[in-house]
């Protein structure tokens, strides 16, 4: 058994983390932002091997400062950075929340809680790539890559910002715990996911507050695409179900001490939106009225010559996750957006 801290139990991600934490028979410290959200967790998870902290704002730099001081911390899981487009401010909508974030709390660790032997950051697919080779086929992105994005570039689009602030708060981590000055004693390991998609925790489910990355599901079977077909899937091609997500994060967490050190690159293959209505049509019919009729065309895969490699094989090496296949990850997402009404 071993006690973790979890960031940001609330969100798509670590949700699942915490639902897979708990049937380990770990304990678990999680923090969110506010009460009603930290009621929802406590009601779905009853019992004495789970602690609900209230964090309400992660850019603030003593954000975290109190709740690492909890004993016998082993282990850091830090998923709570935003991933939306709803703001005005890159700066302070996204940057500030992720990189602030994400320094304020390995200082406050390295500072107040010896006990902590690994610390494990949700980055981003986002962190690897680089805009301008997205259509290049002779572009491989690998666990070794980055985004050359700085923050000179967070005004040119909101993907570019939401980009930035995953790459820049990734970096900002490895040069902390890099620099002798810092007296970091633990290790850290970085998993880089590109989409994820999969089912939403029961007791978070709600089709008005779906979150980002499966928001193309619920517009597939909420009619949305039905006039115009499949939206086209964008520049990033990679994806993975949010179960593998997080138990790559309980692996390399607690699991498997090879993973210390690491940046991996979670990846269950390359999907387009097209893939996700086939899906979607073959296995639900009572959504037939809702769909593009199967000639409407939208949202299929590039061509060869207008898509990225990638490599992530030392990642599958490390892991050993046999990951969800596509087909019953767009299944058991729809069947929980069904739930809510869908």
């Amino acid at each position: 058994m071993t006690k973790v801290l979890l960031t940001g139990g609330s969100g798509f991600i670590a949700a699942h983390i915490l639902d897979q934490l708990l049937q380990k028979g770990h304990k678990v410290i999680t923090t969110v932002r506010s009460e009603e959200k930290a009621e929802k967790i406590r009601k779905a998870h009853p019992g004495d091997d789970l602690e609900v902290v209230i964090v309400p704002d992660i850019a603030k730099p003593d954000a975290f400062d109190e709740v690492v001081k909890s004993p016998g911390i082993e282990v850091v899981l830090h998923t709570a950075s935003p991933f939306h487009f709803n703001f005005d401010d890159p700066q302070t909508g996204l940057i500030d929340p992720a990189l602030i974030g994400t320094t304020s709390i390995l200082k406050a660790i390295a500072r107040s809680a010896p006990s902590v032997k690994r610390v494990v950051i949700t980055s981003s697919f986002a962190a690897i790539i680089h805009e301008d080779h997205l259509e290049d086929p002779n572009t491989v992105f690998s666990e070794s890559s980055w985004n050359p994005v700085t923050i000179k570039d967070i005004h040119n689009s909101k993907a570019t910002a939401y980009r930035a602030s995953k790459k820049l708060a990734e970096e900002a981590a490895w040069t902390f715990v890099q620099d002798p000055a810092n007296n970091v004693k633990f290790e850290l390991a970085t998993i880089n996911p590109p989409l994820v998609i999969g089912p939403v925790a029961h007791y978070l489910n709600s089709l008005d507050s779906i979150n980002t990355s499966n928001a193309r599901v619920a517009d597939c079977v909420t009619g949305k695409w039905k006039e115009s077909g499949p939206a086209p899937t964008g520049a990033a091609l990679n994806w993975i179900d949010v179960r593998d997500c997080a138990l790559a994060h309980i692996k390399a967490g607690i699991e498997l001490p090879e993973a210390g050190g690491k940046r991996l690159f979670t990846t269950a293959g390359s999907f387009c939106n097209r893939g996700i209505y086939e899906v979607i049509r073959r296995n639900f019919p009572e959504y037939a009225d809702k769909l593009p009729s199967p000639d409407k065309k939208g949202g299929e895969m590039p061509p060869d010559d207008k898509r990225y490699s990638y490599d992530a094989s030392e990642t599958d090496k490390i892991l050993g996750i046999d990951w969800i296949p596509f087909e019953k990850c767009i299944i058991d997402t729809v069947k929980s957006l069904k739930e809510v009404g869908a």
